[in-house]
């Protein structure tokens, strides 16, 4: 089967993908990429399609989802299937936009933790209760990555172009996924990506938000596995 390649949300490492990572590596090759050391989405598309097989399965969650789609700008022909997870295809909004530069400031000033724990982490779980402990689990991400990769993630996402295009033109089987009470990618996004890509199927995960990977493991691997499977 096609190896498939993982790509981390932001300031987030493989552990994102823990649980479809123990599921899925006893039957295929699977890789997580670091998102890191380039601060566009060109270079870091770039860095990962360097490093990644001739043709392989692509499936990223967030900024994860935004670099699988500037993956597939710049080689659709290595993209033999694409999983897109909570994610936008738009440009950066003007608001987010304006948010960048103080978070970025803050962080290179030693607030890291407070950034993430504070202003990130907050918006992420459906949940608040957390009783997995995912919170912990983020702030850990963030902190073994370190403010570098912090400000440079912060100013690809800032800069990133839009990716409508790119989508219409996939014609490969894709899988559009989203936790329902996402309040960082609403469904209405990934409503517009699977109008997109027609032959997309789009997965809805209940109690889940921002990372349905860790909040509702089960449900999402099987999704994965199906998008897998798909010969259509």
């Amino acid at each position: 089967m096609t190896p498939l390649v993982l790509v981390p949300g932001m300031m987030c490492d493989a552990r994102l993908f823990a649980p479809q990572i123990a599921t899925l590596s006893g039957r295929i090759p699977v890789m997580s990429m670091p998102v890191a050391g380039r601060d566009t989405m060109a270079e870091l598309a770039a860095g990962i399609l360097a490093s990644a097989p001739p043709r392989f399965a692509l499936a990223g969650l967030s900024m994860g989802g935004i670099l699988a789609m500037e993956v597939v700008r710049q080689a659709p022909e290595r993209v033999e299937r694409l999983a897109l997870l909570d994610t936008n295809p738009l440009a950066e909004a003007g608001d987010v936009k304006a948010r960048r530069g103080p978070q970025i400031a803050a962080v290179q000033a030693g607030g890291l933790d407070a950034v993430m724990r504070d202003v990130m982490i907050p918006n992420y779980l459906h949940d608040a209760t957390d009783p997995k402990g995912i919170s912990a689990l983020c702030l850990e991400m963030a902190r073994v990555l370190g403010p570098d990769v912090f400000v440079t993630q912060s100013k690809a996402l800032r800069d990133r172009p839009d990716q409508t295009e790119t989508l219409r033109a996939y014609c490969g089987p894709s899988l559009v996924l989203c936790g329902r009470h996402d309040r960082l990618c609403p469904l209405s996004r990934h409503k517009l990506m699977h109008e997109l890509m027609p032959q997309s199927t789009l997965e809805i995960i209940d109690g889940a938000g921002h990372l349905p990977t860790l909040e509702r493991p089960e449900q999402t691997t099987a999704a994965l596995v199906r998008w897998l499977e798909d010969t259509a």
